[in-house]
């Protein structure tokens, strides 16, 4: 079996990009960023966390919290105060009938 420099070199290579392509807590900004680049929340910032951004976030926006896609909805579960509360999809209840901001209306599933 012949093997060359130049294919050993091309196999450690393709194996270093992959290791540094799965690092471990990258996905999620991955997506997030992602998500900012299509234009998700026409182009205002993804929030990541409890809170959505302050005087930025809308109803309906695309957020992330305990790496979890989740949307700002108002609710004061997470002690955000004025600001929305990015609560994951798994906890919402959404109406697909009813859109506010061209998405399905969500809130927290009571008792979620």
């Amino acid at each position: 079996m012949k093997c060359s420099v130049l294919t050993a070199l091309f196999t450690l290579v393709a194996l270093a990009s992959a290791i540094a392509i799965e690092e471990h807590g990258t996905p999620v900004v991955r997506r997030e960023v992602l998500l900012e680049r299509q234009g998700a929340n026409e182009n205002r910032p993804v929030p990541t966390g409890a809170c959505c951004v302050a005087a930025t976030s809308l109803k309906e926006d695309v957020c992330f919290n305990n790496g979890q896609s989740g949307r700002c909805v108002p609710d004061s579960v997470n002690n955000c105060g004025t600001t929305l509360t990015c609560i994951e999809d798994s906890r919402l209840t959404c109406d697909a009938a009813v859109l506010e901001r061209g998405r399905p209306t969500c809130r927290r599933t009571p008792g979620a």
